[in-house]
């Protein structure tokens, strides 16, 4: 999602709203109505992010996005015919246009006219993996007696957000914790372990250009890099990098993982 953030702020920071076409309203909530009457004529004031929401900052309110599982925004020229999946198109007076793609529907495009940060939809949200607040301590007071597991517990946005399924098995590997282990029985010095391995990750996939699934692209059109580094999702049959003991894949809260049954204990 930051690298999304990142290559649209250049693009529509400080450009106005030339227009809005909204070609389906049928998303994971209905498009707001009357984003054309709302937006028109009215410049981006700023581009920032909080969880997986990219929020489109203006003078009299928020505009939030959610990709969702298959969303995309893409920046094309204004006269690029649109193809099947794209809801949504912000004309900017560049003669460009923030085209939103979804071919699941999941995402969404909601208008908040407040303080965003205010939304129901924000207001509990945990902190972000980078926020100064953000402690090894802080992680292991709230998950005394704590049974879920480690890997959901880490991706509870009450707890922590923007870290995703894959960062998520990514991260376990790299702090040696299995998966599954309970999020209460992980010490002190574990949790300051997995912070590390939580940022060190994330900061790679920033760099890379985000995760590349079958379904990402950048804002450009092209994919990103950062699944020729994964050390274990979607390796279950293949050996650890580390070991050379076999991946395994376990269903952990209805979400595939992968683990090294050696490394990680």
């Amino acid at each position: 999602m930051e690298t999304t953030v990142r290559g649209v702020r250049p693009v529509v920071v400080g450009r106005k709203i030339h227009r809005v076409v909204v070609r389906e309203r049928r998303m994971r909530w209905p498009v707001s109505r009357g984003l054309n009457r709302t937006l028109n004529g009215y410049h981006v004031a700023s581009v920032s992010r909080r969880a997986k929401y990219i929020l489109l900052n203006f003078s009299h309110g928020t505009l939030m996005i959610h990709l969702g599982m298959s969303g995309r925004l893409r920046v094309v020229p204004a006269d690029t015919p649109h193809v099947k999946h794209d809801h949504v198109d912000f004309v900017l007076d560049s003669g460009k246009v923030l085209r939103f793609h979804d071919p699941r529907r999941f995402g969404s495009i909601l208008w908040v006219g407040e303080d965003a940060a205010n939304s129901k939809l924000l207001k509990n949200l945990g902190p972000e993996p980078f926020d100064e607040t953000l402690t090894a301590v802080a992680l292991y007071r709230v998950s005394r007696g704590r049974k879920t597991s480690i890997k959901q517990f880490i991706m509870d946005g009450r707890v922590i957000v923007g870290v995703g399924n894959i960062y998520a098995s990514e991260a376990l590997f790299r702090a040696k914790i299995r998966p599954g282990r309970a999020a209460g029985r992980v010490t002190l010095s574990r949790f300051g372990q997995l912070l590390d391995a939580i940022r060190q990750v994330l900061s790679e996939a920033i760099k890379a250009g985000g995760t590349t699934l079958r379904d990402y692209s950048r804002v450009t059109g092209e994919p990103g890099y950062f699944e020729q580094s994964l050390d274990v999702y979607e390796r279950a049959g293949q050996r650890c990098v580390n070991c050379a003991t076999v991946i395994r894949r376990k269903v952990i809260g209805q979400r595939a993982s992968y683990y090294c049954p050696r490394c990680q204990i």
